[in-house]
């Protein structure tokens, strides 16, 4: 039986890579860079002001203060630039390029008008007084501060989250190289499954587990189908799994991977062509998982129970996803918070249990039953307990992953 880490290495290191494509800016959310995107220009693209008040040389603020000059011109965003007059100021706005001749941006809370008292209106100023010498580069955004021309502003692997898309679009790039979307089929099996909303008969349970790997999975950049259900009989689930091998870059079944005689989907998989890579994992909930591949496709079979089939997703499949589209780290982010409540467990398995973060720490949820959707459902972590531990005290630092 392989540990937690074995069993994602093997995963991550058996994930094929998607072709690319190139899509517009606006349909790139959740896509991972194919390849590095570089700026076509500087960033900024001119010096412009960091400031509203007045463009000057600093070389003119020589000798002893106070000193004054003329108010000539305007430089507003958008607008043609004009030149800095010699020994004058140039009214600015906050954004607009700096202009020839000057190197400098005295605020305009720091002007005063032709009298030496503070100006109501700055833009009538037809003379500014100021009593503190300004420096060259004062108030001043360089071209190319942030990025010079060429250089590399988002590097391949990046998840373009919404700041990403603003990033791409500052560089100017109205489309961009993506790794297309994985396909992913969800193939839910057991009789005691029925559609949502679906007439109710004796020992049925709504299937759930579809509608929340299908969400984590498309917030992951893949394109997903769920299969109609398929009740415990093995030439109709080898029928479903060979029909889904044939369209789908990835199939996720959910239960019957484990050894009950009415588990059929581990001898479906061989019975279709699958080479399994494993099938247990030291791992609580979720020890009954199975990973495989046939050519390109790859399979990983998730438990049935509700909060094994979706907590082993989050840290096997997510992950899957994200090597296929080539992000740089598809390896679920894990950080350290205090521990506001005592949680135990029988040694032997590494437990992940529904959490949610609070303002002092971490908080564990509900009973840690396998088919507890419940407090998974109000859960944004999973708390990480290792498997040689018998439990862990309260105002402990514990390991933590962010759930999807």
């Amino acid at each position: 039986m392989l540990s937690v880490d074995e069993a994602l290495a093997r995963i991550l290191a058996a994930a094929p890579s998607m072709p690319v494509q190139r899509v517009a800016l606006e349909n790139a959310l959740n896509r991972v860079l194919a390849d590095d995107l570089h700026a076509r220009a500087p960033l900024p693209a001119f010096d412009y002001s960091a400031m509203d008040g007045f463009a000057l040389a600093a070389a003119d603020c020589v000798g002893a203060g106070p000193w004054s000059l003329p108010v000539v011109g305007e430089s507003r965003t958008g607008h043609p630039t004009p030149r800095l007059e010699p020994q004058s100021a140039c009214r600015i706005f906050t954004g607009a390029t700096i202009p020839r001749g000057a190197d400098a941006v005295l605020m305009q809370e720091n002007a005063l008008g032709s009298d030496g008292a503070p100006a109501a209106r700055p833009g009538e100023l037809e003379r500014i007084q100021f009593e503190h010498p300004v420096r060259s580069g004062e108030h001043v955004r360089k071209a190319g501060e942030d990025l010079a021309a060429g250089s590399v502003g988002l590097a391949r692997g990046t998840l373009l989250g919404p700041l990403s898309l603003g990033m791409a679009a500052a560089l100017d790039h109205p489309e961009v190289p993506v790794s297309c979307s994985p396909r992913v089929m969800i193939l839910s099996t057991g009789d005691e499954l029925r559609r949502p909303g679906s007439t109710a008969r004796p020992g049925a349970i709504p299937e759930s587990n579809s509608f929340a790997l299908a969400g984590l999975a498309r917030a992951a950049g893949a394109s997903v189908s769920c299969a109609p259900l398929v009740a415990d009989d093995l030439e109709a689930t080898l029928h479903a799994i060979s029909t889904a091998l044939e369209h789908f870059d990835v199939l996720i079944t959910v239960g019957g991977v484990s050894v009950g005689d009415h588990d059929l989907v581990k001898p479906a998989l061989e019975a279709a062509g699958v080479e399994l890579d494993f099938w247990k994992v030291r791992i609580k909930p979720g020890k009954p998982l199975a990973f495989g591949q046939r050519g390109s496709r790859r399979v990983l079979g998730l438990p049935g129970n509700p909060m094994s089939a979706q907590i082993t997703f989050c840290l096997f499949g997510l992950p899957l996803l994200r090597a296929m589209q080539g992000q740089l780290r598809p390896e679920p982010p894990t950080f350290r918070l205090p521990l506001l409540a005592a949680v135990s467990q029988r040694p032997g398995r590494r437990a992940y249990l529904a959490a949610r973060q609070e303002r002092d720490g971490v908080m564990p949820l509900g009973n840690k039953s396998s088919g507890n959707s419940v407090a998974l459902a109000g859960a944004d972590l999973l708390l990480v307990v290792p498997e040689d531990s018998a439990g862990l005290e309260a105002g402990a630092l514990v390991d933590v992953v962010r759930v999807g």
